[in-house]
């Protein structure tokens, strides 16, 4: 993962319909100030030069609505230029009407946030540094500003100084903090496209099962007819007779397809009671592929199983739950705890370790993407140096939120060591599901054959 605040040349593009847009809006703007200005207050602004530099805009805007469409999302080669132009338009505007004395010079922050929004760190502060130089010249070199009256105001030069560094600073921090936002929220969708995808392969796999047995199921009567009339074509076939070998190959791959079949039944989870099962069973599945790792996991149920809560086999509980096993068991020194609890509210799950516990400076972010925790010891760390929860936590997080769950994450109180995330769920959210189960067994003891 990179420094937050480096750059991280990953840019989602400007999309050239909002470009266009945007200074349509500029142009309006602008030319509502000057006539305004020039027409209800009579300034002596050099209408016809402005208005010249506005037109400059519009003729950009038709040709590039003309030539490309609206929808093409611009690269920074493309979309860099079209914002450095649009700085060199309100230069030329600020020449002509009085340089940084103009309260419009602010406008040079707008092309810089937007570049900071949609493009990369390296094209933003190249914009900016241009921006900044754009105003330190119109600064140095101008037409008077526009004044009505005998008194036209004369601002020092220490003034105009210090409102081209004011600027600059805004241009720096502004566009840094835009840029930040920004880059947070493309991280956070990547994130959730992970999460997505994650979740998409789970349930696809989970399906295989059922596809399966279903295509077991199907082909078995098909299967059943190819077999009989292939045995009365044995019955009926000499032992001399030419076709007496290919008869027997086809017994041979009817049997073949048999087998084949009776895997794929036995892949398939098929029956209701195996698509949901109660807690401790679902706790073993998820801890029973971390044990040989040479740590402990000790699992503590409730001596009285009464009321014990019955759960889908949902592949995002289940990816959730060994994600966060996983992660205790990668960092935890000798030991992994695992307690389950429940009343008739709600339902507790409390994983914990004896490892190092989470950073102090990230325990605020745990749960966010792309944020490291913590390392058992050197040779665990990434290249950078980093290692811990980041991407795995926050997919595992969304996923069991999905489900109903609440998470809370931190350290183990002294004087143990380690961490615990403990996961709660409202019995609520189990309740309905365990009546339709009950329901459909009970119908099911009813059908004809299944009982009374």
């Amino acid at each position: 993962m990179q420094h937050p605040f480096s750059p991280s040349g990953r840019s989602l593009g400007l999309r050239l319909d909002t470009l266009i847009r945007l200074r349509w809006l500029a142009v309006a703007g602008q030319t509502l100030a000057l006539v305004v200005v020039y027409v209800l207050l009579a300034f002596p602004v050099p209408i016809i030069w402005c208005l010249a530099v506005v037109a400059l805009s519009v003729v950009v805007n038709v040709v590039l609505r003309l030539k490309y469409p609206g929808a093409r999302r611009l690269p920074d080669v493309a979309a860099g230029p079209l914002l450095a132009y649009d700085v060199l338009q309100l230069t030329a505007l600020l020449y002509l009407t009085g340089g940084l004395s103009n309260p419009f010079a602010l406008l040079y922050l707008a092309p810089v946030m937007i570049s900071a929004t949609a493009l990369t760190w390296r094209t933003t502060v190249l914009l900016g540094a241009f921006a900044v130089a754009c105003a330190g010249a119109v600064g140095l070199w101008h037409w008077p500003l526009p004044w009505a009256g005998p008194g036209m105001p004369l601002l020092p030069d220490l003034y105009l100084s210090g409102t081209w560094v004011a600027l600059s600073v805004s241009v720096g921090f502004i566009g840094l903090h835009s840029w930040r936002v920004a880059e947070e929220a493309r991280e956070l969708a990547d994130a959730l496209a992970a999460t997505e995808l994650v979740l998409a392969r789970e349930q696809h796999l989970s399906q295989l099962d059922g596809l399966a047995a279903a295509a077991a199921h199907e082909l078995g009567t098909p299967l059943a007819t190819i077999a009989l009339v292939v045995k009365e074509l044995e019955h009926s076939t000499k032992p001399t007779d030419p076709h007496a070998e290919d008869v027997a190959l086809l017994r041979d791959q009817v049997k073949r397809c048999r087998d084949i079949l009776q895997k794929l039944t036995s892949l398939g989870s098929g029956d209701a009671p195996f698509d949901r099962m109660p807690l401790s069973l679902l706790i073993e599945e998820v801890v029973e592929p971390h044990r040989d790792f040479g740590v402990e996991i000790a699992v503590a149920l409730p001596e009285d199983r009464t009321g014990e809560p019955v759960l889908d086999r949902n592949p995002g509980l289940i990816y959730g739950l060994g994600n966060l096993v996983e992660n205790a068991v990668d960092f935890a020194g000798h030991r992994v705890e695992i307690t389950a609890r429940w009343t008739q509210a709600k339902m507790e799950l409390v994983v914990r370790d004896d490892g190092p516990g989470f950073a102090p400076e990230v325990s605020d972010r745990i749960g966010l993407p792309y944020v490291t925790s913590r390392a058992r010891n050197p040779a665990d760390a990434d290249a950078d140096g980093e290692s811990g929860l980041g991407l795995g936590f926050f997919i595992a997080k969304t996923l069991l939120e999905r489900t109903g769950a609440t998470l809370v994450v931190k350290n183990r109180p002294a004087p143990a060591r380690g961490a615990e995330v403990r996961i709660s769920w409202p019995r609520s959210a189990l309740d309905g599901k365990e009546k339709d189960l009950a329901s459909n067994q009970r119908i099911a003891s009813h059908e004809p054959g299944k009982g009374a």
